[in-house]
């Protein structure tokens, strides 16, 4: 029998394919109707879990079909770490990346007119040459699958603009069989999969986004120490695991913090040199490290199954990206902890990112202007990198300049192209004539992707608020499985969540019906009747224990009916209670620059003589006015910490002290008393004396701009 007649029995019968290709019996749940479909001719579209294995889907595939698969695949390193793992089990494999020269990119080429390889992986921006397309054109091209598909919607979490250049690469090749792999993609963003690459009769696979093994695990943190004593005991515990951080910057802080805590570490971002990302990558899947602090960069395609634990530093800025990176937890399908450490103040860094990645037609048409103006007559292309043209437009954020770049490209009105010895890209017109009020820019697309952005961000924010639902439930309902059950292992459902938590006493139940009444009283009342926080937990705490200030009279929370109804429990006790009802799932959070209060439904039925509910409770003999308040103004643990608050009377110190002939910023407050403040946030001058380090002659000297800091930052 021939090898070609071979393939033609293993095209009947995939899991004599699979055995004789892969050496394995049987497949995954979810594989063997996708491979099925494949194998059929069909084009297909494949959801599957991380770890559910995408790759084998096509890698099978392409191993029994006649001709070569063309792999569209985001990443070098995942690139690498695929073909390797080929090559090792002696499947013909190669790559065409950035990493090749011209020459052997037209050797690799000419060898895949050969024959030589059955699979090929290439990065999208390769299909920005049209030289390359038709050089594919001429190719057996048996399918084209493209792994990380939700890379290709502006609605996914991870949008890549050279991924659009797909549509038009497929219609040069005139459509060969194609598929379509992602984890994590909502209804939308499947849709928009099809239509970008415009699948014909495709077969739609969904096979489950649950993944039982992992344990879903939202830790309120009130500052960095609380994230870090996690980390170490996460560490202790599972030993092998991956620590996200949202940022370059942070990578380095959490690498350093965690190493000198004595952990052996291994850190990985997108600003490291090659060789330096190739090497921390290697070393964690060759098992000489366990751990590693990494950006998102870090993950995609990391074939290590024994992650023990995904830990999020900072909260990410979707639930796609949020599931698509805890999903790296063990794969080998053995129990794994996923922990993401949650402090408000960290959206700031994603509302930073969306502010980046969305810049409005204004800021696109200035962009266009300025490259216009600086190209002179001869439209001879302007020599800026990102940084000095965010300079040039005396901006802040040069995402937004980026991303106004990629705008303008993919539209057809700029092109950018390398310049030998230099090491910024240039930039020129497409059109030179044609001025920037009449650039053709849809507004109302990029108002939308500006809208749907900030909502996955809500959504996550939401998430990780939620009190009252299963996390791994929660997930799934929001990428469309309705009829899911709760998993039985996350905070939520575990016993241990309610072993701190106890109904109320009759004395307390009053305590918090008062509480939630004071806030409905501050909320705006929407149509379907939910009460929409419009002030923070500052004011709020303010009114509740009726604390005179210019701030309460400006905002006539004075003049509510329940301003001062918790006097007599103190400021501490009420900032404390506040914080458990918010666990408790009383008290829902709205995201604005700042955190504003409102009642969930099950928050009004409480308020409304619900008794049923159990939660934390702070202990009121140390934090009310009935204690010693001086002490419980001392041991404010139970009181949030922000971080950023913190920061931002540090500002403030610092300030003073070169005011005061600079002074050491300690002489005016130390840490402590910052810290304290920020965990009180007085109002008076008598409220911050009893901290201990407030005496009179520095309350008179210095305390004055804190206070107003401390006001503002409540707003």
């Amino acid at each position: 029998m021939s090898s070609f007649a071979a393939d033609q029995q293993l095209l009947r019968d995939p899991v004599a394919a699979l055995e004789r290709h892969f050496g394995f019996r049987e497949f995954l749940p979810g594989q063997e109707p996708v491979v099925s479909s494949l194998l059929a001719g069909r084009d297909t579209l494949a959801v599957m879990p991380t770890g559910g294995g995408k790759s084998l889907c096509y890698q099978l595939p392409a191993m029994v079909m006649e001709g070569v698969t063309l792999v569209v695949s985001p990443l070098i390193a995942l690139m690498k770490d695929q073909v390797d793992g080929l090559v090792r089990r002696g499947v013909p494999a190669t790559m065409i990346n950035s990493t090749l020269s011209p020459a052997e990119q037209t050797e690799r080429l000419r060898e895949m007119s050969a024959g030589k390889f059955k699979l090929v992986y290439i990065a999208p921006e390769r299909f920005r040459s049209s030289a390359f397309i038709r050089a594919l054109k001429g190719l057996p091209i048996a399918l084209v699958a493209v792994d990380e598909a939700h890379c290709l919607s502006q609605w996914g979490h991870d949008f890549r603009p050279d991924y659009l250049r797909l549509s038009e690469a497929l219609e040069v090749l005139e459509h060969p069989q194609t598929a379509a792999f992602t984890a994590t993609a909502t209804p939308e963003v499947r849709a928009d999969i099809l239509k970008v690459l415009k699948l014909r009769d495709p077969y739609v696979s969904i096979s489950g986004f649950e993944r039982p093994n992992l344990s879903l695990r939202i830790t309120h943190c009130e500052g960095h120490r609380e994230k870090y004593a996690k980390l170490k005991d996460l560490v202790e515990t599972h030993r092998t695991g991956i620590v996200y951080c949202s940022t370059r910057k942070k990578v380095e802080e959490v690498s350093a913090t965690l190493s000198g805590m004595g952990v052996k570490l291994v850190a990985y971002h997108g600003g490291m040199e090659d060789k330096d990302r190739e090497w921390a990558q290697n070393v964690f899947l060759d098992r000489s490290y366990d751990v590693v602090v990494a950006t998102n960069a870090f993950g995609m395609g990391i074939d290590r199954s024994d992650v023990r634990f995904v830990a999020h530093f900072d909260v990410p800025g979707s639930i796609e990206a949020y599931y698509q990176e805890a999903g790296r937890a063990g794969r080998d399908g053995e129990p794994s902890d996923c922990e993401l450490l949650f402090n408000y103040a960290d959206t700031r860094t994603q509302e930073f990112f969306i502010d980046g990645n969305n810049p409005g037609a204004d800021l696109i048409r200035s962009l266009y202007a300025v490259v216009r103006r600086l190209s002179g007559a001869g439209n001879d292309g302007v020599l800026l990198t990102i940084n000095e043209l965010t300079e040039t437009l005396n901006l802040k954020n040069s995402m937004q300049v980026s991303s106004a770049i990629s705008h303008l490209v993919r539209s057809g009105h700029l092109e950018r192209y390398d310049v030998p010895g230099e090491r910024a890209r240039g930039t020129r017109l497409v059109d030179p004539a044609l001025k920037p009020d009449e650039l053709p820019i849809d507004e109302a697309a990029l108002d939308e992707k500006d809208r749907r952005d900030r909502a996955k961000l809500e959504a996550m924010i939401q998430f990780c608020y939620d009190q009252q639902n299963c996390r791994q439930q929660w997930i799934l309902q929001y990428f469309g499985e309705s009829d899911s059950t709760p998993c039985g292992t996350c905070d939520f459902c575990s016993e241990d969540r309610w072993q701190d938590q106890r109904a109320p006493s009759a004395e307390e139940f009053l305590i918090v019906q008062k509480a939630l009444s004071g806030i409905a009283r501050t909320c705006a009342r929407t149509p379907v009747g939910d009460w929409e926080g419009r002030f923070g937990k500052g004011k709020i705490v303010q009114m509740l224990t009726g604390a005179k200030s210019a701030d309460q009279t400006t905002s006539r929370l004075d003049t509510l009916s329940t301003f001062g109804i918790l006097k007599s429990e103190g400021s501490a006790y009420v900032f404390a209670l506040i914080t458990e009802m918010e666990k408790a799932g009383l008290i829902a959070v709205r995201k604005t620059p700042y955190p504003l209060l409102g009642l969930t439904r099950r928050g009004t039925a409480v308020m409304k003589g619900d008794p049923h509910f159990r939660m934390g409770w702070p202990d009121r003999n140390r934090l009310t006015k009935s204690g010693k308040e001086k002490e419980a103004v001392q041991d404010l643990s139970e009181l949030s910490f922000d971080e950023a608050l913190f920061e931002k009377l540090k500002e403030v110190r610092k300030r003073l002290a070169e005011e005061a002939g600079n002074v050491p910023p300690y002489v005016i407050f130390g840490n402590t008393v910052l810290e304290c403040f920020t965990r009180l946030r007085p109002d008076s001058e008598s409220q911050a004396m009893k901290i201990h380090g407030v005496g009179k002659v520095k309350a008179e000297r210095y305390l004055a701009p804190f206070l107003e800091a401390i006001r503002e930052f409540a707003k």
